[in-house]
């Protein structure tokens, strides 16, 4: 009897293994599979203005970041963008870990991980150059610390997060919440000193004529979430509330949510300073449906599959359009009207240029002209770049789809 108790014992052990390994595996290839798109979406990126006010103009730690990334890898597209794929695979990874706190099911959490990568707000964060990205791994980083009750480091990653981004501002406030609910005193005095220093250094813009962009604020989230999901947050964040235990995650979350509402009721926001916050709610939202649709008998679930297959095909579709946009630029208007517009034609312009043998170049918009230089286009030389026809200039049109959607005019100075 002993020996057959520790044969069950041992397969037990192994079998466990084997679903872990199983488990493990297939999250690898999920983040192999989603690589491949991010490295595909890099190519087909320009640098917008906002990007190349970082990399050139900026003091942040985004700017040090690319800066020290192009230094070994060149000056190009992918060493732009590298550093932040790389945060977002470590971000995604973290947020699996913590995902076994919250859902106890390997196909629950497998799950979960899914519908985060297909979340827009996730790739735009992997892929642009901001700080949204480094928010979110610093801060699943910290809760996966403090959750696993490694509390030294933990309190570390929280200090060092004050120098990165004037963003971790509502982290801190959502933690004197958590702390205040969880009566953990040495967290509460940690963030209330963090809280109060950020708002020393960094501040609270509430200046200006107040206006309300509450609507506005709602179409962001819409925008990064994808509607039909965005709304399943609000009912998440809302049932938690009046209904369930609340977590560390609940409550950053929560916290991010309400007061960007709030403060979009007068001013317009900056959302990257909160959407990072929201999006890394996606565990509870998918427990919530997921414990909806299993307490309910197999006849009743009809809705809930009905919904799921809609919310699902939405973010599939959304996913795809991030990553094959250009065919929208057919059935558009206007070329501007397109989503990543401003993130498009600077790289094509730069190379015809070269192929001009241009390498200098006199441009009347001087925020192009920073993104051409980029590319290796410096500002001067003998040659003029304008948006309106010249006499004796060249036209340079970029067309996607055979549909030209932007044209510049080059000449010579003084012809």
């Amino acid at each position: 009897m002993e020996d057959l108790g520790f044969r069950i014992e041992e397969f037990s052990s192994n079998h466990n293994k084997s679903r872990f390994s199983n488990e493990t595996f297939l999250i690898t290839i999920i983040l192999f599979i989603h690589s491949i798109f991010l490295l595909y979406g890099v190519k087909t990126l320009s640098i917008s203005y906002s990007e190349a006010w970082i990399f050139f103009n900026s003091t942040s730690f985004v700017h040090y970041l690319v800066r020290f990334s192009t230094s070994i890898l060149g000056q190009n597209d992918f060493a732009l963008r590298i550093p932040f794929i790389f945060f977002h695979i470590l971000s995604t990874i973290l947020l699996y870990k913590l995902s076994k706190q919250y859902l106890k099911r390997k196909s629950d959490r497998v799950f979960s991980v899914i519908v985060y990568l297909l979340l827009p707000g996730t790739n735009s964060a992997a892929l642009l150059v901001n700080s949204a990205e480094i928010v979110i791994f610093l801060s699943l980083l910290f809760i996966y610390l403090y959750e696993n009750k490694k509390y030294s480091i933990a309190y570390l990653i929280l200090s060092l997060s004050f120098s990165v981004d004037n963003s971790f501002s509502i982290f801190y406030l959502s933690l004197i919440f958590y702390s205040i609910y969880k009566k953990d005193n040495t967290l509460l005095y940690f963030s209330l000193i963090l809280f109060g220093i950020s708002m020393y250094v960094w501040g609270l813009d509430i200046g200006g004529k107040p206006k309300n962009y509450f609507i506005d604020t709602l179409a962001v989230y819409s925008a990064i979430f994808s509607p039909l999901v965005f709304l399943y947050f609000f009912y998440t964040e809302y049932r938690i509330l009046i209904k369930e235990k609340k977590n560390i995650l609940w409550f950053i979350s929560f916290v991010a949510f309400i007061f960007s509402l709030l403060l979009s009721f007068r001013q317009k926001i900056r959302l990257e300073d909160f959407a990072p916050f929201a999006i890394i709610a996606t565990p509870l939202m998918v427990r919530t449906f997921l414990s909806s649709y299993r307490v309910r008998i197999p006849e009743l679930r009809g809705w809930h599959k009905f919904f799921f297959v809609i919310v699902f095909s939405s973010l599939v579709i959304n996913f795809t359009l991030i990553y094959f946009n250009k065919p929208l630029y057919l059935i558009l208007s206007s070329p501007k009207k397109h989503f990543t517009y401003r993130y498009d034609f600077a790289k094509e312009i730069a190379r015809r240029l070269k192929s001009m043998h241009i390498k200098a170049i006199n441009s009347t918009d001087r925020d192009f002209a920073l993104r051409l230089r980029f590319y290796g286009i410096k500002n001067g030389g003998k040659y003029k770049l304008t948006f309106f026809p010249q006499t004796k200039g060249k036209s340079v049109t970029i067309s996607y789809y055979h549909k030209p959607v932007f044209k510049v005019y080059v000449s010579k100075l003084h012809e």
